[in-house]
């Protein structure tokens, strides 16, 4: 099967509407347009087009890090890290400063969204004039429903009108923009295109990383659920523009939950395909990407940088790189040993900077809550997640080009090699008191602990701090042309970002469960398919080591035999750590302000490792995010009327 090529080099606006902004694309032949206007959509051609860049479109959502953070800082797993700046601070809602529709980074998704929405518009629009089969057609109605669920999730309701008409190619500029309501963007802009696009799409993708029925599936059960928990509102958040929680065609929040499961289990039943990876290392191990447990990703290549989107060799942090791997990322190059065994010198920097999963750029925004690390993970012998999540241990690289000769000496001045562990962040609390040594470089020059008769500097889990703390190995960069030297690590992850797994319809029917919906697979039932999963180990990944253990059975055992909605949610962030789920997920719920209010981290700086309790004030307006700045100068009208209350 081919692979889908895409580039998009530039995206240039034009003003259409107060919101609506039009992408220049170059499309595989390098055709750049200021705007699609309808010509274009009147060949097939120009169809083929417009759907590529629906998918190019991604890169400016997915793997832009300040979008990321967006989705994770202020939730239970993310709060800032040492070197954020006002984009990550704002975002914890911990008093380092308030969101506004200047600082609020959603605008990432604003704009790539509205954009790529008048793309499917003109598709679905012009595509039967042209005599495109419904298949394709299926993919731009796709694109629409997606970008438009995740409008509303983020913003509240959004226009359905870009200037033209509601849900119409729109080519005229204009200065006004009505919102509609949440219950029409559903009704009208997101459950009838999912519908059509799981009656049109293909069953296998026509070239790979496209749009499928299984992939349309997950989507439609996710906005179902999404919408059930909108109507139902059991904390009483509002919404905005104001409306009742009723929904148009006459349907409760149960019958809602239902869909979701019954969707969610006709995909799990008709995979078309696609399924779980054997274990759960091997679903983000880099050289297993675009694996069959893959749906959809935003994706790159090490190949070409004109297919790429970006530099092979260096990123500066903007869209369309993928760099949001970067920012749950410590400096971790800091770490020296000693070339001598007589004293501590701290002169040999044995781990450096690499293009390879467990370590790649550093950019110290972000940071994992001790929480994430002691409680959502808490069982790490059983569970493979964990391991197959962060990075826990950092080697010693200097058998790589540039090569670092001669003697090296860690912790406890004893002697190590290339590959060795020079600094652990250890699973558990030990039962010996670690020594933290002072002065702060005395451990490794970043304050890190020694254990008797280990040659590697250590950190217990409630000693991580904002500065110093397990990297995020999910999404750590992968290079094969690296040779024997350390690479580009420098540049933009040329991995795809990875954005729908079929594991997430196990979670989507459970959670239905839970919430009533009923069916032959219980909540349980559902859970523990995943959870048998992740007790299967092939590899230790920190160990760095061949690893055959079963612990399904044990795993399976330890599931409770009430299921409730706290219970899925920490399975879901055992399941996707760190990939930009969690801020939805817990304003879905509403469980932001109850599982995220507080959390634990260290210090600022090297040596801190006695736990900060921290409370973030989670207001219920926080639930929407404010219309981007940009949006609201372009306007004319009631600009505070189109902006969502509290901002």
């Amino acid at each position: 099967m081919k692979n889908i090529q895409l580039y998009l080099k530039t995206i240039k606006v034009f003003l259409l509407t107060g919101l609506l902004f039009v992408s220049c694309t170059d499309i595989l032949e390098e055709q750049p347009r200021s705007i699609f206007e309808p010509g274009f959509f009147q060949t097939e051609e120009g169809i083929l087009g417009g759907i590529t860049s629906m998918y190019a479109h991604l890169r400016y959502i997915y793997g832009q890090a300040y979008y990321y953070n967006t989705t994770l800082t202020g939730t239970d797993e993310a709060t800032y890290a040492q070197s954020a700046d006002q984009n990550f601070l704002v975002m914890d809602l911990s008093g380092q400063g308030d969101i506004d529709p200047n600082n609020s980074r959603a605008d990432a998704l604003w704009g790539a969204a509205f954009s790529n929405i008048n793309t499917a518009n003109g598709i679905i629009e012009f595509a039967p004039e042209v005599g495109v089969s419904e298949a394709l057609v299926a993919e731009a109605r796709f694109f629409r429903a997606f970008d438009y669920f995740l409008l509303v999730q983020t913003f509240g309701g959004v226009p359905l009108d870009l200037g033209s008409g509601e849900l119409a190619f729109n080519i005229e500029p204009s200065r006004t923009s009505v919102r509609n309501t949440v219950p029409e963007v559903y009704t009208r802009g997101v459950f009838p295109d999912m519908l059509q696009a799981i009656e049109d799409l293909p069953i296998a993708p026509r070239l790979t990383g496209t749009a499928t029925k299984t992939l349309a599936r997950l989507y439609l059960a996710k906005a179902y659920l999404t919408y059930a928990w909108w109507l139902e509102n059991p904390n009483d958040i509002p919404t905005y523009p104001e409306a009742q929680r009723v929904d148009p065609d006459g349907h409760d929040a149960q019958w809602y939950f239902q869909q979701a499961y019954n969707i969610a289990t006709e995909a799990i039943d008709n995979p078309g395909g696609f399924g779980l990876q054997e274990t759960f290392y091997d679903v983000n191990l880099a050289q297993n990407d675009r694996n069959n447990e893959l749906l959809l990703y935003a994706d790159h290549t090490e190949t070409s940088e004109f297919y790429n989107g970006g530099s092979l060799t260096w990123g500066n942090g903007g869209a369309p790189d993928n760099f949001a791997g970067w920012m749950m990322t410590w400096n971790y190059t800091v770490l020296r040993s000693s070339s001598t065994s007589s004293t501590w010198t701290g002169n040999i920097e044995s781990v450096r900077r690499e293009a390879i999963q467990a370590t790649g750029r550093p950019w110290t925004r972000m940071a994992p809550t001790i929480g994430a690390i002691t409680n959502t993970f808490a069982d790490k012998t059983n569970d493979s997640r964990y391991d197959g999540t962060f990075t826990t241990v950092y080697r010693a690289n200097t058998d790589r080009t540039p090569v670092i000769g001669g003697p090296m000496y860690n912790a406890n001045l004893v002697e190590v090699q290339a590959g060795d562990a020079i600094l652990t962040f250890l699973d558990d609390e030990p039962d010996q008191a670690i020594n933290y040594p002072t002065p702060a470089s005395l451990g490794g020059n970043i304050g890190a602990g020694i254990l008797p008769g280990r040659s590697d500097f250590v950190i217990s889990p409630r000693g991580i701090s904002r500065i110093v703390y397990p990297g995020l190995w999910k999404l750590g960069p992968y290079r094969t042309d690296s040779g024997t030297g350390l690479g580009e690590p420098n540049a933009g992850s040329t991995r795809p970002y990875n954005i729908a797994k079929f594991s997430e319809l196990y979670l989507i029917a459970a959670e239905a469960a839970v919430k009533g919906a009923t069916g032959s697979r219980s909540a349980r039932d559902l859970v523990n398919v995943l959870r048998a999963r992740a007790g299967v180990w092939r590899w230790d990944n920190n160990g760095n080591q061949e690893k055959i253990v079963d612990n399904s059975a044990e795993m399976v055992a330890a599931t409770p035999a009430v299921i409730d909605i706290n219970y899925i949610l920490a399975e879901r962030s055992r399941e996707y750590y760190g990939e930009g789920y969690r801020w939805y997920d817990l304003i879905r719920t509403q469980k932001w302000e109850e599982l995220a209010g507080t959390y634990q981290i260290g210090g600022m700086n090297y040596g801190d490792h006695t736990p900060q309790t921290i409370t973030r004030t989670i207001r219920p307006f926080h639930y929407l995010r404010p219309i981007p700045i940009s949006q609201i100068d372009a306007m004319e009208g009631d600009k505070v009327l189109y902006q969502n209350p509290g901002y």
